[in-house]
């Protein structure tokens, strides 16, 4: 499994713990040298390379690829309620253009019948949904791959309609949780 955008590294610390052979790609030196103290801290080990996921070119495909891509962090609002006064719709706009360029690039990289999922933190569906349903409308080598609710135990829930994953600050209000608001969709490669 490919972890496109891996830095700080808990995303592929969870794939590791899991049992997954993990390569964790990076583009910033700094990030990945954060990411490799966070593996050695928790004594995981994972293939990390340096380099922009947009150029880096796969010796074999993978089964498997995460892109929690960058966003516009507004389901981080809980923890960080000026996020809603420092991104506008420009901002989203241009971040899902670059998510969706990411996403399609993380499908080059898996083989036919492997699964790319997709994330961000986003409360926007110009930056989850709207990208998705685009992608499944302009290729037909791709279709969703449901999250099946036993897979997500006690927030199955929360899968929408298609099988994906939406959570809401209203979805937390109880507290428990302490999750931040966030979309993951799992797209299979045909």
């Amino acid at each position: 499994m490919i972890d496109l955008c891996a830095a700080p590294g808990g995303k592929t610390a969870q794939l590791v713990l899991q049992g997954a052979d993990v390569t964790a790609l990076e583009r910033s030196k700094t990030r990945l040298k954060r990411l490799n103290q966070n593996l050695e801290r928790l004594k995981l080990s994972a293939d990390t390379t340096c380099a922009d996921m947009m150029e880096y070119q796969p010796e074999t495909l993978f089964d498997a690829a995460l892109v929690d891509a960058p966003c516009s962090s507004t389901g981080t609002v809980r923890r960080h309620p000026d996020v809603l006064w420092t991104k506008d719709f420009a901002d989203i706009e241009k971040l899902a253009g670059v998510q969706y360029a990411m996403l399609e690039r993380a499908l080059t990289m898996v083989r036919p019948g492997g699964i790319v999922i997709f994330s961000n933190c986003s409360l926007d569906p110009l930056e989850g949904e709207a990208n998705v349903a685009r992608l499944l409308a302009e290729r037909h080598d791709v279709e969703l791959a449901a999250f099946a609710p036993e897979t997500i135990g006690p927030l199955g829930h929360l899968l929408d309609h298609s099988g994906a994953i939406r959570t809401t600050p209203a979805d937390m209000l109880d507290g428990a949780t302490g999750l931040d608001g966030f979309y993951a969709v799992a797209l299979r490669k045909r």
